[in-house]
């Protein structure tokens, strides 16, 4: 194998070995927690553009698993772990993640002290990086300006599709796909939930033609403040009090519709063990995560008050709004690879859609 280095935007060398694809690879450098679900995190659209450092040291070992992926596709720029496993063990492996990465033209370093790497992001905040092979230049000029474009719009669906669910329908629900996972669809349909699933920039106008009983907003890649497009539509549904169910970047537009401003966190919340304080109990819950971005406390708009609050560093975690129909929180509820406890929100959204 091949020497690689990762050079981070403020200088910061650490030498390595690649493995998966041979190139090279700019992008945002972010860590997730998570002991497992690799396999979700390299198909999460919610990681489009980044670069992935799993914390975790040993990352390979139960192989490559389809019934696990989130989306048929790879979405990270490159990914960096302590040591990969080159002989998985699982009855159900069907590859091992060096040739994943290689047919999904990923570039893949290993060998490098990924826990000094995470140091340096929480202690600077997320910065860019670049994976280069061994005699490549490590100039820093594309490195600074190197930026997320066109997250939303290079993950959402290309046209409209319903799918059933295999028993009866108890819901005809709208998805709004802003980077829809495979774990949610299997959720909601497992619901019950007929959905019609629906490219990011629909118009509401589509939704409310549909007669559906209510809508899901899910989780996506980016900046939020940078689809006004979408938060507009999002307004008009509000404006004829739909049921919403809003997850993650869906929680941070359906708060900007309403008047509230979001930014970004220093290092984020990625991984399977993100701790959220729900208010209306004072119970704890263990939260699957995945965003850079977060709603503000300040300035929330009268009609907001915070539904869960992140118990690390006090983030906003959830909204509830006062007289609308809205279940709107920034963690993913019921996903593979995560929890299972917060089963009451669907629960929650259901009571809304019925009514």
């Amino acid at each position: 194998m091949q020497k690689a280095y990762l050079i981070l935007e403020n200088g910061t060398i650490f030498e390595g070995t690649g493995f998966g694809a041979t190139g090279e690879a700019v992008g945002e450098i972010v860590f997730t927690t998570g002991m497992a679900g690799y396999l979700e995190t390299l198909t999460d659209p919610c990681f489009y553009g980044q670069i992935v450092v799993q914390t975790f040291p040993s990352i390979g070992n139960y192989g490559v698993l389809t019934d696990n992926m989130e989306s048929s596709d790879a979405h990270v720029k490159a990914y960096i772990v302590r040591d990969w496993c080159q002989e998985p063990s699982n009855y159900r492996c069907e590859g091992n993640l060096d040739t994943f990465l290689k047919e999904k033209n990923i570039v893949g370093l290993c060998g490098i002290d990924t826990r000094q790497l995470t140091k340096i992001i929480r202690e600077n905040g997320v910065m860019n990086g670049k994976i280069v092979s061994e005699g490549a230049s490590f100039g820093l000029t594309d490195i600074k300006g190197y930026a997320i474009e066109n997250a939303i719009e290079s993950v959402t669906c290309k046209q409209e599709t319903t799918v059933k669910p295999e028993g009866e329908s108890k819901f005809r629900v709208a998805v709004l796909d802003l980077g829809l996972r495979n774990s949610m669809k299997k959720q909601l349909l497992g619901r019950g939930y007929e959905l019609t699933v629906l490219p990011a920039f629909t118009k509401a106008e589509r939704i409310f033609e549909l007669g559906v009983d209510g809508v899901v907003i899910t989780q996506g890649p980016g900046d939020p403040a940078k689809y006004q497009q979408i938060v507009s539509e999002i307004a008009k549904l509000n404006e004829k009090k739909m049921p919403i169910f809003a997850v993650g970047m869906g929680h941070e537009l359906t708060a900007i519709a309403h008047g509230a401003k979001t930014y970004k966190l220093k290092y984020g919340h990625r991984g399977a063990n993100q701790p959220v304080e729900y208010m209306a109990t004072g119970k704890t819950y263990i939260t699957s995560q995945n965003h850079g971005y977060g709603v503000e406390h300040i300035a929330l708009p009268q009609s907001a008050q915070a539904s869960f609050v992140n118990v690390n560093d006090k983030s906003c975690e959830g909204l509830a709004y006062e007289g609308e129909p809205i279940v709107s929180v920034q963690f993913d509820p019921e996903l593979d690879g995560g929890p299972l406890d917060t089963g009451f929100l669907y629960e929650q959204f259901e009571q809304y859609m019925t009514k």
